[in-house]
């Protein structure tokens, strides 16, 4: 029997400064860290657990904080997922105001992170997964990511939203060129 999808909570955080670092070859071993626990409790319900987000690709300049993607083979799966993990202490968020995604907040006794569950072949998952291939694939892209990444978190220092705002055309146009060649390859 599936139940109705939690309601999110709403909740009014204080924002840290946004900070970008140089990259940690700790992320792949606190994502692992991370995963553990999640894909144990999922089990089955759990079609995959991705890196994604900038502390999955090597070499790049990040916010230390590992982003994590849940695939689930159904959306009708996810009000099964959301009570395990909130059984390990995640905190339903809703969509923040992406569709077909949903957000969970981690306890703070673990490793700085954002947990995203995403059904399978969903448009977040898609680009998620694209983004960060694109960034692993090509040395000169990520590198000229993690410089405007600087910049902003330099310029936006107290303003996640202009921060995340100013990424956005470099994103879309890094996701537009996947495609490209991804077409390309399969012409081939």
């Amino acid at each position: 029997m599936n139940d109705p999808p939690p309601e999110p909570i709403v909740l009014r955080d204080r924002r840290d400064p946004v900070v970008v670092v140089p990259y940690d070859p700790v992320w792949p071993e606190t994502f692992a860290t991370l995963r553990r626990p999640i894909a144990q409790a999922l089990g089955e319900l759990a079609a995959g657990i991705e890196h994604v987000g900038s502390t999955a690709v090597p070499g790049l300049a990040a916010k230390p904080i590992v982003d994590m993607d849940v695939v689930i083979r159904h959306e009708d799966d996810f009000p099964q997922v959301a009570a395990r993990l909130a059984a390990l202490g995640y905190v339903y968020l809703g969509d923040l105001g992406i569709a077909e995604r949903h957000a969970f907040r981690a306890t703070p006794d673990t490793p700085r992170h954002h947990l995203y569950v995403c059904a399978a072949g969903s448009a977040p998952l898609r680009a998620h997964l694209a983004l960060r291939d694109a960034l692993r694939a090509d040395p000169a892209l990520a590198d000229a990511y993690g410089k405007l990444k600087y910049d902003l978190a330099k310029r936006f220092r107290l303003d996640v939203d202009a921060y995340v705002d100013g990424k956005t055309a470099f994103i879309m146009q890094a996701l537009i060129d996947a495609r490209k060649v991804k077409r390309r390859a399969r012409r081939r």
